[in-house]
């Protein structure tokens, strides 16, 4: 029998969205959340289709499981939501990151670490190109987030070099549509929110 693929954050925004279509695959999906940002509405139409199962659970801490790939989503990306409890995301961040890619390591398994353009800071050129290595600030009010991300870029490339795990990395930029909460606070949802208001579009 094949070990189920894994996502955390899976009850999130685009969490839950990669649960859908790996169900609609025919996969089966572990969807691991602790519900500080992720909704139980995102992934209500998934709960009674027998491929796909929900624990609720936070990164930060240790489990035992048996996976096959492993998606980690795991992180408030909102920030309205990363600044609220800053520490709590710099460890989910980092810790989240270093018990999943344990995880891949112990199961031969292939690891995607969603980043973020955040990454850059607060980028003196755009676009960003990939050998941009960036502007960020350590001790900002943003850093618990930047830093917490270019740190997990860090542990997925050094678990790569010394013991060959396999990892994607994806640096995603302003995401929007439906199951983003209103209040997200990124500037392209802030921008839809103030024009269907009718409000003054501000960043």
């Amino acid at each position: 029998m094949e070990h189920p693929t894994l996502v955390t954050g899976g009850a999130g925004f685009l969490g839950s969205y990669i649960c859908e279509q790996l169900v609609k695959k025919g996969e089966q999906v572990l969807c691991l959340d602790n519900f500080s940002t992720g909704h139980s509405s995102n992934i209500e139409q998934l709960l009674e289709n027998k491929n796909f199962q929900c624990i609720t659970h936070d990164v930060v801490n240790d489990i035992n499981l048996d996976c096959g790939d492993i998606y980690n989503l795991a992180c408030p990306a909102s920030p309205i939501a990363y600044q609220r409890d800053p520490i709590s995301t710099l460890e989910t961040a980092v810790l989240g990151p270093i018990k999943m890619l344990g995880l891949a390591k112990k199961m031969h398994s292939k690891i995607f670490q969603a980043s973020t353009s955040e990454i850059y800071g607060d980028a003196k050129w755009h676009p960003q190109s990939e050998d941009y290595f960036g502007n960020v600030n350590p001790i900002g009010i943003r850093a618990c987030y930047d830093e917490g991300k270019r740190c997990a870029e860090t542990l997925c490339f050094d678990y790569n070099r010394q013991y060959g795990v396999a990892i994607r990395v994806g640096r995603i930029f302003n995401t929007y549509g439906p199951r983003m909460q209103i209040e997200d606070g990124r500037v392209v949802s802030n921008f839809i929110v103030q024009a269907l208001k009718g409000e003054p579009l501000t960043i």
